[in-house]
């Protein structure tokens, strides 16, 4: 049997415009929660850049802190940290 090329296949979903999942709010997922040192941050935004789900709060062109109602508890932005201000805690 031949396979059928990509113009073969029938459409099998469509999606007409683009979506959002803002309404969804995944928090509640998380056992730890990332917590900033302020006094120690140095504003790389090397967090905001690797956040997957943008939970990291600007303001001024400087890290505020996390939207904690997005925030699935990954644990990148600790990670990434170079200065190695942000902690995960239990919550």
């Amino acid at each position: 049997m031949k396979k059928k090329s990509w113009k073969e296949i029938p459409i099998g979903g469509r999606i007409d415009e683009g979506g959002t999942a803002m309404e969804y709010k995944t928090g509640s997922w998380r056992t730890f929660k990332p917590v900033i040192d302020k006094s120690k941050c140095i504003n790389c935004l090397q967090c905001w850049m690797h956040c997957p789900d943008s939970c990291i709060i600007l303001k001024d062109e400087k890290m505020e802190g996390f939207d904690y109602n997005y925030c699935k508890g990954c644990g990148i932005c600790a990670s990434i940290c170079p200065v190695k201000c942000i902690k995960m805690e239990k919550g």
